[in-house]
């Protein structure tokens, strides 16, 4: 069973797993790990995480930062917005198609990568020999789709909480409109979608729960038999597996609450037509 740490870099939320070696470390600890980027400086989440999950050599944690350390971290910080201003203006000069989003000094200082996005691919051979003639350093540009954009930038989602992205989502997760279908919420794009105007992560997070209940619950609009007479389906509730059902009575419509344990239905024909749904909405998230 190995013994490892877990490490986050920087302000992300993905852990990394590293090998403690000899050191004692404490959780809040900073250390200086190497990667494959290089000699990298990161924060230690659990510094006592036993596991037989993982079987591949793991990098060890080369040494716990020192003062030192954290004032070179310091400084890197320092000069990026300076570094942001000299790579807008260069961009500007070269009038490129790009919208530049973030820049890290690499822990040495050997190495500055920019993070840029664009509709499309963008010879921007020029622009990294100019950087690389101010800063005297490696330079790399490295273009991000719309989503690692907002991760990078953050921001209050629609739910009034940060994005799930930029907090506490470690990898981004594969969403479809077939979820939102699913979980009988609005297909309007504007009440489904992020701050990157893509589909909602958080769409992904109960889509098993609701996948296996839209199975078990009546379609809308369809008969159903209640305790009190036949009905037609007119909402469902798949958190609480109530279904309401109109009901014609003496002339009169009444509304009932039901679980749907309590009614009958037939479940035969809807599969046919559920699919048939599923299959348009992947077209047209497609399109």
């Amino acid at each position: 069973m190995a013994k490892v740490v877990v490490i986050k870099f920087k302000n992300s939320c993905k852990p990394y797993y590293f090998s403690a070696g000899g050191l004692t470390l404490k959780q809040g600890q900073n250390v200086i790990v190497e990667t494959t980027r290089g000699i990298e400086f990161a924060t230690v989440v659990n510094p006592e995480k036993e596991t037989d999950e993982i079987v591949s050599p793991l990098k060890p944690v080369i040494r716990i930062a020192t003062q030192k350390d954290e004032e070179t971290v310091a400084r890197n910080e320092a000069n990026r917005p300076q570094a942001m201003k000299i790579c807008r203006q260069k961009i500007a000069e070269r009038g490129l198609a790009m919208k530049l989003i973030d820049c890290e000094f690499t822990f040495d200082g050997s190495k500055v990568v920019f993070y840029f996005s664009a509709e499309g691919r963008v010879d921007f051979r020029e622009l990294v020999k100019d950087l690389a003639s101010v800063f005297r350093n490696r330079i790399e540009l490295r273009q991000i789709g719309i989503r690692d954009e907002t991760r990078i930038l953050g921001g209050i989602a629609p739910c009034g909480r940060e994005c799930c992205c930029a907090s506490c989502m470690p990898d981004f997760r594969k969403v479809s409109i077939k979820m939102a279908k699913t979980q009988g919420l609005s297909l309007n794009p504007g009440k489904i979608s992020g701050l990157c105007g893509r589909l909602m992560c958080c769409l992904s997070y109960e889509s098993d729960y609701y996948a296996t209940a839209y199975k078990k619950m009546p379609k809308i609009g369809s008969a159903v038999a209640t305790p009190e007479g036949t009905g037609n389906v007119v909402s469902v509730n798949m958190l609480n597996m109530q279904v309401r059902v109109k009901i014609e009575r003496e002339g009169g419509l009444v509304y009932r609450d039901f679980p749907v344990a309590d009614l009958r239905f037939k479940r035969g024909g809807e599969k046919e037509e559920r699919e048939e749904d599923e299959e348009n909405l992947e077209n047209a998230e497609k399109e």
